[in-house]
């Protein structure tokens, strides 16, 4: 909105010529960061009495460990301010005529609706279960299959550099442009639909304990800035006609107007650290459905949009290992009747084990930084 109404501005007199530094991304992306901390920083007092006010306390579940007793009432659906916190500062700072802007924000905001009803359900029949999952599941189907397959295949609305790659597997560590595995329309929208579905509910299966799903959040989204801002950035030579394009000698996906998706990434790290100010152990506010299944389902939309679908499970690895754990759990008491955890997601496990709360939170960040890491490495690897 602010990028729309200002940027035409910078020819209209001399003293607004400034205005010209809205064109570049990075100056962008670094305000809507600083947006979005300072929105959730000066919100998050007023909203957290409101839910206090409104008696929209955590249910905690029956089955869970001894020291959860305590987070029962605990003000929940701190997801809303999060959402507000990364969607308006998106929404000042970002081309939203950009189809990777609007998608991933419409998934964001449409993930973060079914989240509401789950957390709403749970408060007002005092349970933990909230919408049954398969409703969830639709839900999320519905959303993400609509969003993506207009984002994949109205062709009058989409760049010709993403046309062009847009059924391309991006491959961890193999160069993009040389080994391209290119899968039918058939296969590959399924595909980009379960991604982000699947992370959407790994990141909501995560979020266990105080701070714990905000941490990996804010790294993963910090990741996808930098691989998103690479995707589509170009710099001039001195003396040569021709732009050096860093994508081309990165060899992954050029996408230009991809390097939009760095300020929706922006400003998911400044609200997350506004956020994670409350959240922190021991959490004055808990994120609730509403927060963990849309930053969740945004993740994942950077994911498919900057062509890292594959790599996605390395860098979410922590999401991903919390989802088998549930799976491999539930799998293996329903075959064998025994459980391989004490509980799952395996946070729980470690809990149960008898390892302090603030310690699995900090040993699961510094993991998720690691993998953050070793993810980014791949940008030269190939």
């Amino acid at each position: 909105m602010l990028y729309e109404l200002l940027f035409p501005l910078r020819h209209e007199a001399a003293w607004l010529g400034w205005l010209n530094v809205l064109r570049y991304v990075p100056f962008r992306a670094i305000a809507a960061t600083v947006s979005a901390m300072l929105l959730s920083f000066v919100l998050a007092p007023w909203f957290i009495r409101e839910l206090r006010r409104q008696q929209i306390g955590q249910v905690v579940r029956a089955d869970g460990p001894e020291s959860h007793k305590v987070k029962s009432g605990t003000p929940t659906m701190g997801g809303a301010l999060i959402l507000l916190s990364v969607l308006l500062p998106t929404i000042l700072w970002c081309d939203m005529r950009n189809v990777f802007v609007w998608a991933t924000t419409a998934v964001t905001a449409g993930y973060g609706v079914i989240g509401y009803l789950d957390d709403y359900l749970k408060i007002k029949l005092k349970s933990s279960r909230g919408v049954p999952g398969r409703y969830k599941l639709i839900g999320q189907l519905v959303i993400g299959g609509a969003v993506l397959s207009y984002a994949f295949l109205a062709r009058e609305h989409l760049p010709n550099d993403w046309w062009d790659i847009r059924f391309n597997l991006g491959v961890p560590f193999v160069a993009f442009s040389k080994h391209p595995i290119v899968l039918p329309v058939w296969l590959y929208l399924p595909f980009a639909i379960l991604v982000v579905i699947g992370t959407s509910n790994a990141v909501n299966l995560t979020d266990g304990l105080d701070g714990l799903a905000i941490g990996p959040v804010m790294i993963n989204a910090g990741t996808y800035l930098v691989w998103a801002y690479l995707a589509g950035a170009t710099f001039g030579i001195a003396h040569v006609a021709q732009r050096f394009v860093v994508a081309r000698y990165l060899d992954i996906p050029f996408i230009a107007s991809a390097g939009e998706l760095s300020i929706y990434c922006g400003a998911m790290v400044g609200a997350g650290i506004g956020f994670l100010w409350y959240n922190t152990y021991p959490a004055q506010v808990f994120m609730g459905d509403v927060g963990s299944l849309a930053l969740g389902g945004g993740l994942g939309m950077c994911a498919i949009f900057t062509k890292n679908e594959l790599l996605s499970a390395v860098l979410g690895g922590v999401f991903f290992l919390e989802a088998v754990s549930v799976i491999v759990q539930v799998a293996s008491f329903r075959l064998t009747g025994k459980r391989i955890f004490l509980m799952a997601p395996i946070h729980h496990h470690f809990e149960k084990k008898g390892w302090p709360e603030p310690k699995i939170i900090v040993r699961f960040w510094i993991i998720s930084i690691l993998l953050a890491l070793f993810s980014l490495s791949s940008l030269k690897l190939r």
